[in-house]
């Protein structure tokens, strides 16, 4: 759940938000679509007659986000019209709208810890202790992925994640065995993004292909929505499968011990923005220990005040794994 901030309960709040664009310096594919601009809001939140203020970033994307995009805007202006009702907002009003969710929970947090851009104080926000990530390659063509894997092996990642499912098959498979020739899967560790790019059809096939270069794991093969045909893949199959896009719009905490249990993955990505929170966030993390399911947290494309959150958030879980924090 979401801890709340109790030196917050008895003061009267004001809050105020505002739009921003995130300019793309490359344009960023996925297998669904290419991102050059993206649009994210600052929600601040203030003692009234006071200076500090805390702040949280609240950033659909809007090809994954259950957000309402028609209502996103009146729904941020509800939320600063109801400030001083936060807990009822945080408990009950936001299960249609994660990524304000994560905003108001952090821009909260943030408050709460005078306003410094600190919601989880630990040695990482100390600057004595780091996170370590993943090295992420967006799609492109053979020599755009190729220079970007050299570039990530130079900058000494030794954990690489390749977005795939946008140029052919055996390209993106050549990609993946060059690394492999020149690493072993103890020196660079390969992570691959389908984003639901291979059809139920053809997606065990091309895992048998991949399982022979020792790739750790690959998120979200198949679309979501195809319950039986994930949970037979994740059976059959020798990679293993993490969840991505399947966590997003599920909002009962049962339904998600359920899903985890049923369909029985190694992995699930946590994304706050889009699942939920902090709040919704926790939950997955509680069902993913009852199922014995591993996990990692990723950001979704968002500003560096949602970014800086969400790797806060991270740390505090004690999670070892190479994080998505891109």
């Amino acid at each position: 759940m979401f801890d709340a901030p109790i030196n917050l309960k008895d003061l009267k709040l004001e809050a105020t938000f505002l739009k921003h664009e995130l300019i793309f310096k490359t344009p960023a594919k996925t297998s669904r679509e290419t991102f050059t601009i993206k649009e994210t809001y600052i929600l601040k939140i203030k003692y009234i007659h006071e200076s500090t203020t805390g702040i949280g970033e609240c950033s659909p994307l809007w090809s994954l986000s259950i957000d309402p995009k028609g209502e996103f805007i009146s729904q941020l202006k509800y939320v600063c019209e109801q400030i001083n009702n936060w807990e009822s907002l945080i408990q009950n009003e936001l299960i249609n709208f994660p990524s304000i969710q994560f905003g108001l929970e952090t821009a909260l947090l943030d408050l709460s810890n005078n306003g410094k851009g600190i919601i989880y104080p630990s040695n990482f926000t100390n600057g004595k202790d780091s996170i370590q990530i993943n090295g992420l390659i967006w799609m492109g063509d053979f020599k755009y992925m190729s220079d970007q894997i050299e570039k990530k092996i130079e900058n000494n990642f030794q954990c690489v994640k390749l977005k795939i499912g946008a140029i052919e098959w055996e390209e993106e498979l050549m990609l993946l065995k060059n690394i492999r020739n020149r690493f072993s899967e103890k020196d660079i560790e390969l992570r691959v993004d389908a984003n639901g790019a291979f059809s139920p059809e053809n997606a065990l096939k091309k895992l048998d292909e991949m399982a022979k270069l020792k790739i750790h794991s690959i998120e979200q093969p198949i679309m979501a929505g195809q319950i039986e045909k994930m949970k037979n893949l994740c059976a059959k199959t020798s990679i293993p499968i993490v969840l991505d896009e399947e966590l997003i719009g599920i909002k009962d905490k049962n339904e998600k011990d359920q899903l985890l249990q049923y369909i029985k993955p190694d992995y699930i990505i946590i994304k706050p923005t889009l699942i939920g929170g902090i709040r919704g966030s926790n939950e997955w993390l509680d069902a993913a220990d009852k199922s014995n399911t591993k996990w990692w947290v990723t950001s979704a494309l968002e500003g560096n005040h949602a970014l800086s959150s969400i790797a806060q958030f991270v740390y505090q879980t004690k999670n070892k794994l190479p994080q998505g924090l891109g």
